[in-house]
């Protein structure tokens, strides 16, 4: 069959033998179908008829049918050498794609096709095309689904009436909800296999659209691969990139219905024609299967019988790149002969149409509709359309249109747009010079064009954006040209500068519009980049011009209008202005006018974007045109600005533009270049320079001047700004920024400081600058920003721990130059004069730190992430200036300054403080945990979760001057740890990294504070102000030694603080004690580390310290005094403290003393064993404490023993009572943390009382003896222990007024957490007339404002059961297990309302934790443990819940709640017992033991349990238990009645329980057993009587309830109530006679020795008579 075919086509080309595609789908969609349709060679005979074997005959029927299959294929042979040229349509079928790159991979007709998978592809990559994904329907993804390869079986017979595209799109809707319609169509049985699967990245063997190669192609024989061109659903914006010349041609519909003669069997031939004779059809036609690669003419598929068909054919046609007015598509149209009949041609054409494919210069495109002529059209047709008539010509259906047909272009040569065209047109005409030249239907003369011209720019804005975007790098060279080479008309230059210009500035935001999605990280539009970059070339240089001008070579005359243009730009312009050309109807102006449009434009973000652009523009002009030119340009714009500041509404808004601007000019490549770093204003440096030699030269630190140069480089002075022009702006701007008057603050702080920042990470990056002396130079650039940082310093955000330290160091040298003026620190002439050298506002700025002063003027504080950045930037010029110079600047300064600059130094090492890992987790869980203490959570994130640290943000929110402005501290913009806000969470490595990084910058800042302190200490050494600023120095480098730091760090810091001290010893043990102390606690800490580096240092530290101490005095009290104390703190707060590292520590110092030949033969290796050996003490009790660390009670015990062996030195005897009050206060016992704060300042008060006798201070401990019985045991300290005047003892700052006012405010604080409100009064007593002799009233009215608030509480919870003091148990420990513990019995006082179990199993638990399982036992009982009974091996506890007990006369004084819960010393437990052993029995031998136990302390005392220190037994006979029982039952009833308001309910309960008939052991019982007879024994006479006078009291007291039950119930409970009645009238007649038995011998005279000894309390019996 293929044999009879070919004589009908050519040899096939490889192109037309392909069986693959690649499909480029730029927004995926799951609506698009694959759609597969089969023709077949022409027969006789419709659609249906010609289908018919297909879809009867089986293969299984072969045999069958023999005749029948014979026949048909004679047939067939028959029509394909007759008909082979012409097809037929037959059958179609469609593949949804959305289903086969969705995971199942399967078509949605299950029956239809069988799921088949395997690779087609080796290389699954995505195919280029498929990158441009768009915001369309996501859901479908074409890229990276698994391959398939589908078994198509069933196809659908074509109907001939449903041909058109239109009904093929409702099979295709329907295909995707299967209706009836599809149902209706016939399956055509055949089978089709098909792989789909993703493009790969580089396919081989594959051909273009225009069927070039595209490489990889490794063999021009291979079987290729055709690109499918896309026809997007949306507008897709890339540019034309490589030549594409493509039309397409869909014929639609024919209508021949009026049309005489036979005419049935139509086909529409086309060919392109390049002229009118039939030889000049183009081979241009692409071939499609099995045939040549390009045809001269093509046939539409033949409907059989059909005179209106419709058709589906797309026709591909190469375009000429030339196109001419006589090209055009010919279409002809032929009747087809199926059956040969003789004399009858096998093709009749029967009607000719046209379409001349240029208009106008314009390729045609679009749908048409177009008349058919009978006869072959006349000579010279193709310049006309078919629509003219032309004369002697027939048409069809009277010259109406009935072909329809549709051309479309995909062409880089046509623009297919009419402003685009006419543009192209135009440019074209200008260059060629061809006039007069036709435009569509006017003619253009040199007058008229550049009208046109200017008419054509301003329509470019109309063009359809996608051509824009895809001729754009065209327009824009055009656009360029006409810029830089304006065109000559009439030998006048035409000037479009401002045309092309504006309409350049069009296309470029379209462009950057449109490809919004593909913008890179700062903004650029990668396709105008890549135009620059590749396509851009500025034009050429041209011939001169007539009338012999000189040649221009660029004329910038709207572009750069500059007054000061540059002599290198010759300007043409005598006779180059255009008379018509009002964009110069005058002299060009200066950039001023375009300034002061920007900033007068209400559009921000036009301002912001036209600001940046003059930014970007003027630093490219940076590196092409003179410098000194751009730089005036520069402050022009400058001076626009400050002009408009001073009447700008918000000026803030203008900064911040300026700022923007600032910053863009700045990241210039070659910045430090442009800036001159090699100056001549840097000082010549002393060759040598030493000590006496800097110091001469020093203002502060010398007799002579300043030297003026050294300052000018240090200040943002006139020459500096001179010579830096780049710097200077930048740091002005800073300064600006700044400024405590600065409104918007916060945003301009951030980008002020931010554009400093990133310049110096740029440096510090640049390998440029990699050399130390280059940095210096660099680094010169930035000196000012010291000067700067140093007179922000009061606003910068405050890291350090405790809120006083910031201010102090500075104030503490202020105080020492009082008066003098601050000039040296003034930025005034920075900012007084602008960058341009005229004023920015008369007196815009006054010396920013003016003395004492600066304080006041706060202004706005900067955030925590601001104040980071400022300082990182100041330790890097820090680290990288000249230390001469440096040196030299240090020795200029004043002392006010010198001591802001240390608080500076002191803020850096607070401010990159390590934090450690965990700080990053809380952190990092903060980021995302919304909760409502979200701020709460934030200030611990930023400040730790020290309690110290909460304090000072509680301190300085008190005295900030707005009052609590919480919102402007945590601003969600400022906030340091925002950074990680965008992240959710981070991975473990991410946290690693992060940590790693910000101990690295710790050591990098403290070692970088490290370095300028020994500058600063070699400035002032040999000064005579030398000693507050070395005071200053010291607190620095303790406060660095004193924070988290590297063991690299350590050992620096510990060298410069041993220099120090052997260099100026008067500092620790001349001045104030609190250096020495911290020094102490300190190197203590580093003793104890478990880096042996750091160890050796910290004790050779402490050895020298010593030793130091030993040589001016012979005995080294004060440090002793000091280590002990800082041992004994160290010991009380530090959790993960290494004692044995410690020990070692001890060790090498004793090692030290032994060795130390200088002092062989003083006492100071004795002392210093006695010392170590104290500390060894103090080790051992520390650690019994690490082993009861979970053990409350224990621990306490413990901080209690060695808080008593410290009697004689009252310093670590508070510094242990204030480490107790912290453990207590952690574990939520307030009352005992107020005990330990009253005994500190009784301690106190002692000690003061010692000094002088001032009225209004406390007599020592006897003053706070209302407050607590305990505290008179802080009356230890006596003259024979403490002389005050000794060195080192009280040398604390709690042993002044000051401190005892804190630790009283502070015992009261916890007294008020408690719920003691009693005592807070107490507290204030003692307190209040210190502050009285202070004058303090400001802090007198807080006090009296917190009584009010304690005495009404107080009101409030009257009855007293609103707060429960607490709960006392007995806890008694047997067995040699507990050690000291054993057969020691302790009242534990517990948390209110604790029940038994609940202190039961929580010291069962601790215990068997601690020993084991199964030793520990619980005693059940309360009775007497007898210890040989039990189990040697096990530990014995015995718990027993006690109450407070109190004397009868002392409950006339104990008369509130509180009373009876305060100061208790002695409690009772009832235990009661039958002599068989059991604990209950019957009523006659039912007696209780009463056990009364006195404690060594009263409660609440500055620990929770109290040793018992005295027992006291009594036992009560039956009788006495009934004589209780029934006094507990009639106070029960008197109580219930008595109630104000009245409680029915429970009054009805207890009358239940007295008078109930069913009472087991009830009021009658007890009558009956013990009221019956008279006793026998005299000596029970007496409690006989007792019970019966009870019983009397009893019947009163029910009569009482009874009567108001009565009166408080309703009718519903009457019956009740009578029920009770009778029961009471019961009881009363059941007691009647045994209440009136009378003893006789009660009757009898008593006598003298009768009576009854009152003092045995343990007998109540009567004597006989």
């Amino acid at each position: 069959m293929k044999g009879l075919l070919r004589a009908h086509g050519t040899h096939p080309a490889i192109s037309t033998l392909a069986r693959s595609a690649i499909f480029s789908v730029t927004y995926p969609s799951p609506d698009i179908f694959l759609v597969i349709k089969l023709e077949k060679v022409l027969q006789q005979g419709d659609i249906s008829e010609c289908c018919e074997p297909y879809m009867v005959m089986k293969e299984a029927d072969t045999a069958k049918n023999k005749e029948k299959l014979e026949k048909l294929r004679l047939a067939a042979e028959q029509f394909c050498t007759r008909l082979g040229r012409y097809r037929m349509p037959f059958a179609w079928t469609a593949v949804h794609l959305a289903n086969i790159v969705s995971s199942a991979g399967q078509s949605d007709r299950d029956s239809d096709s069988e799921g088949e998978r395997r690779p087609a592809w080796t290389d699954r990559r995505r195919r280029g095309p498929q990158d441009r994904t768009s915001s369309g329907d996501d859901t479908c993804s074409f890229s990276g689904f698994r391959p398939a390869t589908l078994t198509v079986t069933n196809f659908f017979k074509q109907e001939a009436e449903r041909l058109s595209d239109e009904d093929l799109f409702k099979f295709l809707a329907d295909m995707r909800r299967p209706t009836s319609l599809l149902r209706r169509l016939r399956p055509v049985t055949a089978q089709l296999k098909i792989d789909i699967s993703p493009a790969p990245e580089n396919p081989h063997f594959c051909l273009s659209p225009e069927l070039l190669h595209v490489k990889p192609y490794p063999d021009p024989r291979g079987r290729p691969t055709k690109e499918i061109l896309e026809f997007p659903a949306r507008e897709v914006y890339a540019p034309h990139t490589s030549y594409r010349n493509l039309l397409y041609v869909y014929p639609h519909s024919l209508n021949f219905s009026s049309r005489q003669g036979s005419v049935r069997n139509l086909t529409v031939r086309v060919q392109y024609m390049a002229g009118e004779d039939p030889s000049q059809a183009l081979p241009v036609i692409f071939g499609k299967s099995s045939c040549s690669e390009f045809t001269r003419e093509a046939f539409t598929p033949v409907v059989y019988h059909n005179k209106s068909p419709e058709f589906y054919e797309e026709f591909k046609l190469r375009l000429p790149a030339c196109v001419t007015e006589n090209h055009h598509l010919l279409f002809t149209f032929y009747h087809v002969s199926c059956q040969p009949r003789p004399g009858t041609a096998l093709e009749t054409p029967v009607g000719f149409t046209w379409i001349p494919l240029l208009q106008h210069g314009r390729l045609r495109t679009g749908p048409f509709c177009l008349p058919v002529s009978v006869d072959q059209p006349p000579p010279s047709y193709s310049v006309l359309t078919p629509d003219v008539a032309l004369p002697g010509m027939r048409w069809v259906d009277g010259h109406k249109g009935v072909f329809s047909v549709e051309l479309t272009a995909v062409s880089s040569v046509h623009p297919q747009d009419p402003h685009l065209d006419k543009f192209f047109t135009l440019v074209h005409v200008l260059e060629e010079g061809a006039f007069p030249f036709r435009l569509k239907d006017a003619v253009l003369s040199e007058g008229t064009v550049e009208q046109e011209l200017r008419a054509s720019l301003a329509a470019l804005r109309l063009a359809s954006p996608e051509p824009l975007v895809a001729f754009s790098h065209h327009v824009l060279d055009k656009l360029v040209r006409l810029v830089v080479r304006p065109p000559v008309i009439g030998g006048q230059i035409v000037n479009l500068g401002r045309g092309a210009f504006e309409a350049m500035a069009h296309v470029v935001s379209l462009v950057h519009r449109s490809l919004e999605a593909a913008q890179d990280a700062r903004g650029h539009c990668p396709l105008l980049a890549a135009y620059v970059y590749y396509a851009f070339r500025l034009p050429g240089t041209e011939p001169n011009l007539m009338g012999g001008a000189p040649p221009v070579t660029v004329q910038p005359a709207t572009l750069a209008r500059g007054p000061g243009r540059p002599a290198s730009l010759y300007l043409a312009r005598s006779k180059s202005i255009s008379s018509s050309n009002p964009d110069l109807a005058v002299a060009p102006g200066s950039v001023d006018d375009e300034v002061s449009r920007i900033l007068a434009t209400k559009d921000a973000e036009l301002a912001e974007r036209l600001n940046a652009s003059l930014a970007f523009f003027l630093s490219d002009l940076l590196s092409l045109v003179d410098r000194g030119f751009v730089f005036s340009l520069v402050r022009a714009h400058y001076k626009q600005v400050a002009t408009r500041l001073q009447s700008a509404p918000n000026p803030a808004v203008l900064l911040t533009l300026r700022m923007d601007f600032t910053r863009i000019l700045c990241n210039h490549e070659h910045y430090v270049t442009l800036n001159l770093p090699c100056c001549p204003l840097s000082p010549p440096a002393s060759p040598s320079p030493s000590v006496s030699s800097t110091t001469s030269q020093s203002s502060t630190f010398s007799s002579q001047a300043p030297d003026p140069k050294v300052i000018s480089m240090f200040e943002l002075s006139g020459p500096f700004r001179q010579q830096h022009f780049l710097a200077g702006l930048l740091l002005t701007e800073l300064a600006l920024a700044l400024e405590p008057e600065a409104e918007g603050a916060s945003l301009l702080h951030k980008k002020a400081i931010s554009a400093v920042h990133s310049l110096l990470c740029g440096h510090d990056a640049d390998p440029r600058y990699a050399e130390a002396t280059v940095r210096a130079r660099v680094a010169e650039l930035y000196l000012p920003l010291l000067s700067l940082a140093r007179d922000t310093l009061p606003r910068l955000h405050d890291f350090a721990e405790s809120s006083g330290q910031r201010s102090r160091l500075a104030s503490m040298l202020d105080s020492d130059t009082e008066g003098e003026g601050d000039m040296g620190g003034t930025i005034n002439p920075s900012v007084a004069m602008a960058i341009a050298g005229g004023p920015l506002a008369p007196g815009s700025r006054a010396s920013i730190s003016q003395g004492p002063a600066t304080a006041a003027r706060s202004g706005c504080a900067l955030s925590a992430e601001s104040s980071r950045t400022l300082l990182v930037c100041v330790l890097w010029v820090l680290k990288n200036a000249e230390p001469a110079l440096l040196q030299r600047w240090a020795a200029d300064l004043a002392l006010p300054q010198l001591g802001r600059l240390l608080d500076l130094l002191y803020l850096c090492l607070a401010a990159f403080e390590y934090k450690g890992k965990k700080a990053f987790e809380r952190i990092n869980s903060l980021t995302f945990k919304k909760s409502l203490d979200m701020k709460a959570r934030l200030e611990e994130a930023i400040l730790g979760t020290i309690g110290a640290r909460q304090e000072m943000v509680r301190r300085s929110r008190e005295r900030s001057p707005f009052g609590n402005q919480e919102n402007v501290r945590w601003r969600k913009s400022v906030t340091h740890w925002r950074q990680t806000s965008d992240r959710v969470d981070k991975t473990k490595d991410e946290m690693e990294h992060e940590a790693l990084v910000d101990g690295n910058l710790a050591t990098e800042a403290s070692l970088v504070v490290l370095d300028t302190l020994e500058i600063i200490v070699q400035t002032v050494m040999l000064s005579e102000a030398r000693e507050s600023v070395l005071g200053a120095i010291l607190k620095v480098v303790l406060y660095s030694l004193g924070s988290a730091q590297s063991a690299l760090f350590l050992q620096h810091g510990l060298a410069t603080q041993r220099a120090l001290v052997s260099k100026f010893p008067e500092l620790l043990f001349e001045e104030d004690t609190e250096l020495c102390a911290d020094l102490c606690l300190r190197l203590l800490r580093h003793c104890g580390s478990r880096i042996s580096a750091i160890r050796t240092h910290a004790s050779a530290s402490l050895y020298l310290l010593m030793r130091q101490n030993f040589e001016i005095g012979n005995n080294f009290a004060r440090v002793k005094m000091q280590v002990t104390m800082s041992l004994s703190s160290l010991v009380g707060t530090t959790q993960n403290f290494s004692e044995e590292h410690l020990r070692r520590s001890l060790k090498t110092i004793l090692t030290y003393a032994e060795e130390d030949v200088g002092l062989r033969d003083s006492t100071f290796a004795e002392q210093v064993q006695d010392l170590m050996f104290n500390l060894h003490m103090i080790l051992t009790d520390t650690v019994k404490m690490k082993e009861h660390q979970e053990d409350p009670e224990m621990l306490i015990d413990l901080m209690y023993r060695i808080a008593r062996g410290y009697q004689g030195s009252p310093d670590l005897r508070l510094t242990w009572l204030q480490n107790m009050a912290g453990k207590h206060a952690e574990l939520g016992n307030h009352a005992e943390a107020a005990q330990c704060m009253v005994h500190a300042a009784a301690l106190v008060a002692e000690y003061l009382a010692l000094l002088e006798d001032s009225r209004h201070l406390p007599v020592g401990c006897v003053s706070f003896q209302n407050i607590s019985s305990n505290v008179l045991e802080e009356s230890a300290i006596s003259d024979d222990i403490l002389s005050p005047d000794e060195e080192g003892f009280c040398s604390g700052k709690h042993f002044t007024e000051l401190g005892l006012v804190g630790l009283l405010e502070q015992a009261a604080a916890y007294f008020t957490m408690g719920g003691l409100y009693e005592a807070v009064n107490e507290v204030y007593k003692t307190l209040i007339p210190i502050l009285e002799a202070h004058r303090d009233y400001k802090k007198l009215a807080a006090v009296h404002g917190k009584l009010q608030e304690a005495f009404t509480k107080i009101m409030h919870q009257s009855s007293g059961w609103e707060r429960v003091f607490g709960t006392y148990f007995r806890v008694g420990f047997y067995g040699a297990r507990f050690g000291d513990l054993d057969e020691q019995e302790f009242v534990y006082k517990e948390p209110s309302i604790t029940k038994l179990a609940e202190i039961s199993h929580r010291l069962e638990e601790f215990y068997t934790e601690r020993f084991g399982e199964d030793v520990v036992e619980i005693i059940k009982d309360s009775n007497p443990v007898d210890k040989t009974k039990l189990d040697p091996q096990k530990a014995y506890i015995q718990i027993t819940y006690v109450e407070p007990h109190f004397d009868t006369y002392e409950l006339k004084d104990r008369v509130t709640y509180f009373d009876r819960n305060y100061g208790l010393r002695t409690f009772l437990f009832c235990t009661p017992f039958t002599p068989d052993g059991r604990a209950h029995g019957e009523l006659p031998e039912q007696h209780k033991r009463k056990t009364l136990l006195s404690t060594d302390h009263a409660f609440p005392y500055i620990k929770t349990r109290i040793r018992v220190c005295h027992r006291e037994e009594t036992v009560l006979t039956p009788v006495e238990v009934a004589i209780e029982d029934m006094q507990k039952k009639t106070r029960e009833l008197a109580f219930a009645t008595e109630q104000d308001p009245p409680d029915a309910k429970m009054l009805q309960m207890v009358l239940q329980g007295s008078v109930g008939p069913t009472v087991n052991q009830g009021p009658l019982e007890v009558a009956q057993v013990f009221l019956a007879e008279i006793p026998e024994d005299p000596k029970l006479f007496r409690h006989h009587n007792k019970l019966r006078l009870c019983f009397k009291d009893f019947c009163k007291k029910c009569e009482d309830a009874l009567r108001k039950n009565k009166a408080l119930i309703g009718p519903d409970q009457k019956e009740y109530h009578r029920e009770l009645e009778r029961n009471y009238s019961r009881l009363r007649e059941a007691l009647q006679p045994l209440l009136t038995q009378r003893l006789p011998q009660l009757l009898a005279p008593t006598t003298a020795s009768s009576l009854r000894n009152s003092l045995n309390r343990a007998s109540f019996r009567k004597a006989d008579v």
